[in-house]
C-alpha cells in the first residue's frame, strides 16, 4: 500500500495513462520499464506457487521429496523480491508516511514530493557500487544441490536497483529539466557537505545514531519517501560517513533479510487473499454471517467483526481483508442508517483486532526474525484475536442499545441453512490450512499453495466464479505488495545489524532488562513503545528492527515468547490503525471511500476497547499459550 495505503494501477500497462503530463518519450520509457519488471515479477509468483505445491505433492503423495526444490525456490524468491520492489515503485505502491505531506498544501506538497524522490535517487545511487562489489564476492560460490553460480541469484539485486534507479530518473525528468537540475544540484551539494564533515562525524561516536537513525529517517519518512529507501539511506549514510566498514556488508545483510525462505509465505498468502475474493468465497462467508445476525440492533456490525476475523485467517493481507469485506457490507449498513464515520472506524478497529489471526504475514515475519515457532504463533494467535473481537462487540452493543430497531427481515431457518451450505466450502478453508500444517502435509511456507489449489477447485467447481482475465493483474499486485514488504525487511535487517554493531542493541537490552518491576513493567513499556512504532514505522519494519533485540529479554524476565509476540503484534496494530499517523486507518478510508475526518471521533472508543483488550491479554498468559500443548 502507498500514499496512505492506497494502491497504484493493477499492472504496468496503465503507466502511459497514469502520468499524462509526461513527454511522449519519457512516458514510453516509463511504460517499458514497468513491463520489464512487472511481467517477470508476475511469472515468478506463478512459478513459486507451482514449485512449492509440486514439492508438497512429491513429498506427501509420491514420497519422493524434491531435494533441489528449496534451493530453486530461494533463487527465484530473491528475484521475486527485487522485481516486486521495482514493480511497487513503478505503481507507486511502496509503503510511505504521507499523512503530513498531504496536509501541507499543493505547493509545499509538490516540493516535499520532489525531496522524497531525490532522496530515493540518492539511496539507489549509493547502493549501486556496493551491490556490484557484493555480486563479485558471490560469483565464485556454487549452490550445493543445483550447482548454480550464486552470482546468478544475487544478480537480482543488481537488476532491481538498476530498474528502480532508471524509473526514478524518468520520474524526475518528467517534472521538468529545471526541477531535475535543481534536485540533482541540491543532492550533489548535500553529498559534498556530508563528505566534508565526515571526519567530524567519525569523532562523534554513537551520537551519529541520533543523527542518522533519528534525524535522517525522521526527515525522509515525514517527507513521504518510501520507508524501505529511508532505512537504506540512513544505513548507507551512517556507515559510509561515520565508520570505515565496507558497504557491501550492508548489501549482504539486505540479501540475508530478503532471502529467508519462510518469508516466501508472504506473496503466497497475499495471492490467496486476492483469490478468495475473486472466486466468491469471501462473499459466501459474509452472507452466512449476515443471515445469522443481520436482523438485530447493530447486527451487521457484529457481522463485520466476525467477517474480518474469518477473512483475516485466510488471506494474511490486511489490504485484501478490508477490500473483501467493506464493499459487500457497507452499502447495506448505510441503508440501515449507519454513519460513514462509524463504519470506517469499526473497519479500522477490526483491522487491528485481527493482526494475530493466522496465517497473518506479521506472524510469519516475527517468527522468521526471532526464531519463535510459526506453528506455535499460529495456534496462539487465534484466542487473542477473539478476545479483542469480544471487546469490540461489547462496545457495538453498548452504542446500539439505545437505538431503535431497524426494520430488517429476519432470515428463516431454511435461508440460514442455505447460506451455510453455500458457505461451507469457504468456511472449511482455514481448517484445511491448519490441518495441512499440523499433520505435516505442508510446511508453513508451502501451506498457502494448498489453500490456493483448494480455492481454485472451489471457485471452478462449486462457486463457478473464476475470471481468467483477472489472474495476471492479481499476480502483479501480489508481486508489488510482496516486494514492498520484502525490501523493507531487507533494509531494516541491515539497520538492525548496524545498531547491533554500534552497541545500541546492548544498551537498549540493558535498559529494558533492568526496568524496575520486572516482567510487568517490561510488558507495559513494550506496549507503549510498539503502539508508537506501529503508528510511525508500520508493523513489519518495527518487528525486524526490535524483535531480535527484545524477545531474548522477554524470555529472561519470564514472559513466554508467544504471549509477548501477541502483545507486541496487537500493540503495533493499534498504532497502525489509530489516526492521525496510523497509515492503516487511511487504508481503511481508501477502501471504504470515506473521508478520514469522518472517522476520527468514532474511532476513539474502539481504540480504547482494543487497548483494554491488549492489557487483558498481557495480564493473562493463558489466552496466548493455553492451547500450545495441544499442538
Amino acid at each position: 500500500m502507498a500514499d496512505e495505503f492506497t494502491q497504484g494501477p493493477n499492472d504496468g500497462s496503465e503507466a502511459l495513462h497514469s502520468l499524462p503530463s509526461m513527454p511522449r518519450g519519457l512516458a514510453l520509457a516509463d511504460h517499458v520499464l514497468g513491463l520489464v519488471v512487472s511481467i517477470p515479477a508476475a511469472l515468478l509468483v506463478l512459478a513459486e506457487i507451482v514449485l512449492l505445491f509440486s514439492g508438497v505433492v512429491a513429498r506427501y503423495v509420491f514420497h519422493q521429496p524434491l531435494v533441489w526444490g528449496d534451493e530453486l525456490a530461494a533463487i527465484l524468491f530473491l528475484w521475486l523480491a527485487m522485481t516486486g520492489a521495482a514493480t511497487a515503485l513503478h505503481r507507486g505502491s511502496h509503503m510511505r508516511m504521507t499523512a503530513i505531506v498531504n496536509r501541507a498544501g499543493e505547493e509545499w506538497g509538490a516540493i516535499w514530493d520532489n525531496v522524497a524522490l531525490i532522496a530515493s535517487l540518492l539511496f539507489l545511487a549509493m547502493i549501486a557500487a556496493p551491490v556490484y562489489a557484493f555480486i563479485n564476492q558471490q560469483w565464485g560460490i556454487v549452490t550445493p544441490a543445483l550447482e548454480i553460480n550464486d552470482g546468478l541469484r544475487v544478480a537480482a539485486i543488481v537488476y532491481g536497483v538498476v530498474c528502480m534507479l532508471l524509473m526514478s530518473l524518468v520520474k524526475l525528468l518528467a517534472r521538468g529539466w529545471k526541477t531535475a537540475a535543481i534536485g540533482l544540484g541540491v543532492t550533489a551539494a548535500v553529498v559534498t557537505v556530508l563528505h566534508t564533515v565526515g571526519p567530524v562525524l567519525q569523532s562523534l561516536g554513537n551520537l551519529n545514531l541520533l543523527i542518522f537513525f533519528v534525524g535522517v529517517i525522521g526527515f525522509t519518512v515525514l517527507s513521504g519517501m518510501p520507508i524501505a529507501f529511508s532505512f537504506g539511506l540512513a544505513v548507507f549514510s551512517y556507515l559510509s560517513l561515520s565508520t570505515s566498514m565496507p558497504l557491501e556488508i550492508v548489501v549482504s545483510r539486505m540479501d540475508e533479510g530478503m532471502s529467508q525462505l519462510l518469508l516466501l509465505a508472504v506473496p503466497m498468502f497475499i495471492f490467496l487473499g486476492l483469490l478468495i475474493e475473486m472466486t466468491g468465497m469471501a462473499r459466501a462467508m459474509i452472507n452466512f454471517l449476515a443471515s445469522l445476525l443481520g436482523h438485530v440492533r447493530g447486527g451487521l456490525s457484529y457481522v463485520l467483526v466476525g467477517a474480518m476475523y474469518l477473512i483475516s485467517g485466510i488471506s494474511g493481507s490486511k489490504a485484501a481483508d478490508m477490500a473483501a469485506v467493506a464493499p459487500i457490507l457497507f452499502p447495506e449498513m448505510k441503508k440501515r442508517g449507519e454513519k460513514p464515520g462509524e463504519l470506517v472506524a469499526l473497519l479500522s478497529a477490526t483491522g487491528a483486532q485481527t493482526e494475530t489471526v493466522p496465517p497473518s504475514i506479521v506472524l510469519i515475519t516475527i517468527g522468521s526474525v526471532t526464531g519463535v515457532s510459526i506453528s506455535a504463533l499460529f495456534t496462539g494467535g487465534l484466542l487473542p484475536g477473539l478476545v479483542l473481537a469480544v471487546a469490540l462487540c461489547v462496545l457495538v452493543w453498548w452504542r446500539a442499545r439505545g437505538t431503535k430497531p431497524v426494520s430488517a427481515k429476519r432470515a428463516t431457518g431454511v435461508e440460514i441453512g442455505k447460506t451455510l451450505v453455500i458457505a461451507l466450502p469457504a468456511l472449511a478453508l482455514p481448517v484445511v490450512i491448519r490441518f495441512a500444517v499440523v499433520e505435516g502435509v505442508a510446511t508453513a511456507t508451502e501451506v498457502s499453495t494448498v489453500g490456493i489449489v483448494y480455492s481454485l477447485i472451489a471457485g471452478l467447481l462449486i462457486y463457478r466464479r473464476f475470471d481468467l482475465k483477472r489472474v495476471m493483474p492479481m499476480l502483479v499486485e501480489t508481486a508489488a505488495l510482496s516486494g514492498a514488504i520484502l525490501i523493507i525487511i531487507g533494509t531494516a535487517t541491515a539497520m538492525a545489524w548496524s545498531l547491533t554493531q554500534s552497541g545500541f542493541s546492548h544498551s537498549l537490552a540493558s535498559f529494558m532488562e533492568h526496568l524496575p518491576g520486572g516482567a510487568m513493567s517490561f510488558m507495559a513499556v513494550s506496549i507503549v513503545m510498539f503502539v508508537l512504532l506501529g503508528s510511525v514505522l508500520e508493523g513489519i519494519p518495527a518487528i525486524v528492527l526490535f524483535g531480535p533485540l527484545l524477545f531474548p529479554i522477554a524470555r529472561d524476565v519470564g514472559i513466554h515468547e508467544v504471549q509477548y509476540a501477541m502483545v507486541v503484534i496487537l500493540s503495533m496494530g493499534l498504532g497502525l490503525f489509530a489516526p492521525p499517523f496510523g497509515v492503516g486507518y487511511y487504508g481503511a478510508c481508501a477502501v471504504s471511500k470515506i473521508h478520514p475526518d469522518e472517522g476520527i471521533r468514532p474511532i476513539v472508543g474502539y481504540m480504547i476497547a482494543l487497548f483494554i483488550g491488549i492489557i487483558v491479554i498481557a495480564l493473562v498468559p493463558w489466552i496466548s499459550i493455553g492451547f500450545l500443548k495441544t499442538v
